[in-house]
């Protein structure tokens, strides 16, 4: 049924949720820390403008699954608190909040928050395979001497084992990067796929990639919007030309309706730089595209549960 609110009315919150609870069975929360980033910043206005853009996805169905993700149990439960000027009590108080989350959307914010995302998730659920789009590898051990910023994300989680280095795989890979930084995360078992790859293959050899290497582990997407070409994302601090089309990340999401997602972030959406809202809109889909997978992941053990033999 059509809403009868117009696009342009759509409250302020994630597809215009009013709920605020945190036992929903998925919570989306902004985290405006951008103090990560060494290039342009602003990714601290993102998850207002994500949030705003996401209006576009309020009125109907996913085209293709035909699930309306505005009759889930969502709840948008405003934006995490962070310490002001200060990386690491932020990443502690990003993780302390989001630790009393189960199922969490992170709207960024800079992908350093990744970080204290996977802390709070990891230390429940173990090591997690990892779904990366992204420009950059994020595996320096440290960006101009700042040991936690956005691009040493996942060096240190591959060191502090919140991550399976074996099951994570980055897609849309194409910046620049030092020899030996590509060689060591490689060396610990990422797979990387290049940007030219999903070009020259396509999203359906990719997502079957990313369903071998992910198989049935627990799984964490994270979604760096500079993994678009500046073309569809421009509003993002470290653009790098030759990146993926919108339409082939989402088509690659939508072929992993099989793998165990418990959570996902985007991030470095600059709204300064972005230009009649198609980077916040293409941020807020990809959202929009997850939480349709989560609702088919939760039908299909909502089945698997009721078809389960009884044990006595």
């Amino acid at each position: 049924m059509a809403s009868a609110v117009p696009t342009f009315a759509v409250p302020p919150g994630f597809l215009g949720i009013g709920r605020r609870e945190r036992d929903a069975a998925i919570s989306i929360a902004g985290i405006p820390l951008d103090i990560g980033t060494t290039n342009r910043s602003g990714a601290r206005f993102g998850p207002q403008a994500i949030r705003q853009a996401s209006r576009m996805l309020v009125d109907g169905a996913h085209p293709t699954a035909w699930i309306d993700v505005s009759e889930l149990m969502l709840s948008d439960i405003g934006d995490f608190r962070i310490a002001l000027g200060d990386i690491p009590a932020s990443l502690k108080a990003i993780e302390e909040q989001a630790a009393a989350v189960d199922h969490l959307v992170a709207l960024g914010g800079d992908h350093s928050i990744t970080l204290a995302l996977l802390r709070a998730l990891a230390r429940r659920k173990g090591p997690l395979a990892l779904v990366h789009f992204d420009a950059h590898v994020d595996t320096w051990p440290d960006n101009f001497g700042q040991a936690y910023a956005h691009g040493s994300v996942f060096y240190h989680a591959i060191e502090e084992r919140l991550v399976d280095p074996r099951r994570m795989i980055q897609i849309g890979i194409r910046s620049p990067v030092q020899r030996d930084v590509f060689d060591w995360t490689v060396a610990q078992g990422v797979t990387i796929v290049a940007a030219e790859e999903v070009h020259e293959h396509g999203p359906k050899a990719v997502a079957e990639r990313v369903r071998s290497i992910v198989g049935e582990a627990p799984c964490y997407l994270s979604f760096d919007i500079d993994a678009l070409d500046p073309a569809f994302a421009p509003g993002t601090g470290t653009p790098e030309i030759g990146g993926l089309a919108s339409w082939q990340a989402q088509s690659i999401l939508r072929r992993l309706t099989d793998l165990r997602f418990l959570g996902m972030d985007v991030v470095e959406v600059a709204p300064a730089y972005d230009v009649a809202e198609i980077t916040s809109l293409a941020a807020a889909t990809m959202v929009f595209e997850y939480l349709v997978l989560a609702a088919l992941s939760r039908d299909r053990n909502t089945v698997q549960s009721k078809t389960a033999p009884s044990i006595d």
